[in-house]
């Protein structure tokens, strides 16, 4: 789980329970998790018209720099369901979730940004389906009042199991919107979030089949 609060060039939506790049800034040193290399190879590399903005950063899930700041980031806002704060999502908090070795990457641009997180679990598990109670709901970041309303995508299956999402951000000085995706292949789970003042479904499609493509290279 991991939170965003920029989106497009000069405007900015506060967002908790959705991810963006984080600072640009060097993260401290985690000590890499076993298995955690293989996972970094199978990172995105830069999208044309993007430059990196945070890693690739390695170690376990829970002890990564981007990991905290999400999970901090959520404490502070104020949900009206706090349960959909992790829905859908991995979450770093629980204990086989925290421990797993893991990859993560951002990249971003004047129009938005993407983030990418490979987390090899011990076991075969997915995130369960976003609850319908989730599927809008209002927070209060930082004073801000904002709205997300969250729609299922029919995205090509990918994997052994993906499921993909569209999010409208309202409130603040602008909407946005975050496009996410999850796919596993065997005990591998990828998460990406891509974040824009619009995203469309047919270039986060095409993304995934990107992202699958390397996910199968490294679980072969």
């Amino acid at each position: 789980m991991m939170v965003i609060s920029g989106c497009a060039a000069d405007e900015v939506v506060e967002a908790p329970p959705m991810p963006s790049a984080p600072p640009t800034s060097a993260p401290s040193p985690s000590r890499p998790a076993p298995g955690a290399a293989r996972l970094r190879a199978g990172l995105l590399p830069t999208p044309k018209g993007m430059t990196l903005a945070y890693g690739p950063e390695i170690g376990a899930f829970g002890s990564l720099k981007s990991t905290k700041q999400g999970l901090d980031a959520v404490r502070q806002a104020k949900l009206d369901r706090p349960e959909c704060a992790g829905a859908a999502r991995l979450d770093a908090a629980k204990p086989e979730v925290g421990r797993a070795p893991a990859a993560v990457v951002a990249f971003s641009s004047d129009h938005g940004s993407i983030t990418q997180a490979l987390v090899s679990m011990p076991a075969s598990a997915f995130p369960a389906p976003l609850p319908a109670q989730c599927a809008a709901y209002g927070a209060v970041v930082h004073g801000t009042r904002v709205t997300y309303r969250t729609r299922a995508l029919d995205m090509p299956r990918r994997g052994d199991e993906s499921r993909a999402y569209l999010t409208t951000a309202s409130g603040g000085h602008s909407d946005a919107q975050v496009g996410s995706v999850v796919i596993r292949r065997g005990k591998v789970i990828m998460s990406m979030l891509v974040v824009g003042q619009q995203v469309a479904p047919a270039d986060l499609f095409d993304l995934a089949g990107l992202a699958d493509q390397n996910l199968a290279r490294i679980t072969r």
